[in-house]
């Protein structure tokens, strides 16, 4: 099983505004320091030719969209709190919105599929409307893939969900 991971962020500003642009201009090495992290499967791109390029949708215009796949939680993990996403992640107050509701969701997922943006978007409303589950979770709310109907192995990684919501990069970054 392999881990499919989406979240959204509405924007203060409009993309091509000036108080966007220190995002704008970390989306290429970011995306690139994604793309080369172990454990790193695949991930949804606007463009092959342009780095810098937002994930066109019909879920509004000022709402980006990351969406990717990794073999483990423990490489999703690494990628968002032990590299050079984190300082990019500690800066979003910067760009984007404080949202009530939840804006990223986690799912197990066969090794091979890639996963529709709407499955996503549908997970996440998933998560909105009946909290963390078996088919729709967090890093907070960890289910390994054994606990899915029809998932197998663990997939989870060396964390439990408790104590990777503890661990202090992730605290960290929630401020």
């Amino acid at each position: 099983m392999h881990l499919a991971q989406l979240n959204v962020a509405r924007l203060r500003a409009p993309l091509d505004s000036p108080e966007i642009a220190g995002f704008v201009a970390l989306l290429e090495p970011v995306n690139k320091v994604s793309d080369e992290s172990p454990g790193f499967v695949w991930r949804l791109k606007e463009s092959e030719d342009d780095p810098q390029a937002t994930v066109q949708h019909d879920y509004g215009d000022d709402l980006v969209i990351n969406f990717s796949v990794w073999e483990s939680r423990e490489a999703l993990w690494n990628f968002v709190y032990r590299s050079a996403h984190l300082p990019v992640l500690q800066r979003r107050r910067e760009w984007f919105l404080s949202m009530a509701e939840p804006y990223s969701v986690m799912w197990w997922i066969p090794e091979g599929h890639i996963p529709s943006l709407a499955e996503g978007m549908e997970r996440l409303e998933l998560l909105r409307r009946e909290g963390p589950g078996p088919r729709a979770f967090t890093f907070r709310d960890f289910r390994d893939a054994g606990d899915v109907p029809g998932g197998g192995g663990d997939g989870a990684g060396s964390y439990g969900s408790s104590e990777a919501a503890s661990l202090p990069a992730a605290a960290e970054a929630r401020k």
